[in-house]
């Protein structure tokens, strides 16, 4: 016999669960967020593969600074030394314990400038023009060339070699000379005068003390204070 009143029919539990959801299209499906993978499944080391963490380090590094250093070896034909020769020069004349050049010695200056142009020839930087009409001059009357723009790493050869390029674009060329001259300040010629290197000791001073080699001071000279460098007693 039926029942006189309507019945509702219960509808099974999957039906009902998502009956309650209101905004099913809205909701992230579950099937569609990926389960998270450990390390150790997706292959650990593998993981930055190409990228600047290569290997699993935790230092990024550009895989091209690698290629440069190398070409750079190749182009000089041997490893670059730890010291340039400005440094080894300016140790030469530094006192060993006292760390200061002496106040008679101004022919230094010019003996670092000239390693400056040395410095840029060694690492194939700038070179002599290559014209059989002036091979009669004499090397420091020869006018140079940038063979290579591309940065050293040392701020005083930088320098240098954007000056000379600079000169070089404006058209004019001199030799090794007269580039010894304006680096060193000795000039006539008042639009030249910002060729001039300064505090050349001091910056190779500090370089030297940044690689370890000095270490800085402060010496009581009567009237006044001054830093001096003296060499880092293991190297005495």
């Amino acid at each position: 016999m039926a029942s006189a009143g309507l019945s509702r029919r219960r509808a099974p539990a999957s039906a009902s669960a998502s009956s309650m959801t209101p905004d099913d299209d809205d909701a992230p499906s579950s099937a569609s967020i990926p389960a998270p993978v450990s390390p150790s499944e997706n292959g650990g080391a593998h993981a930055h593969a190409d990228s600047a963490f290569a290997g699993g380090s935790s230092i990024a590094y550009d895989p091209r600074d690698l290629l440069l250093e190398t070409g750079e070896d190749a182009r000089v034909g041997c490893k670059l030394p730890w010291l340039t020769l400005m440094e080894e020069v300016l140790l030469l004349g530094i006192k060993d314990k006292q760390g200061y050049l002496s106040f008679w010695n101004d022919n230094i200056s010019y003996a670092l400038r000239g390693c400056i142009l040395i410095e840029l020839a060694l690492r194939r930087r700038i070179g002599v023009v290559k014209d059989p009409g002036r091979k009669r001059l004499p090397l420091p009357d020869r006018p140079l060339t940038v063979l290579s723009t591309r940065q050293t790493g040392e701020t005083l050869l930088d320098e240098t070699l954007k000056m000379m390029k600079q000169t070089e674009d404006s058209g004019e060329r001199m030799g090794v000379g007269t580039w010894v001259d304006l680096l060193s300040g000795e000039t006539w010629n008042v639009l030249k005068i910002g060729f001039q290197l300064k505090q050349v000791r001091e910056r190779l001073a500090k370089g030297l003390v940044d690689k370890g080699v000095l270490w800085t001071e402060k010496r009581n000279f009567l009237l006044f204070d001054m830093a001096t460098h003296p060499i880092v007693s293991a190297f005495l």
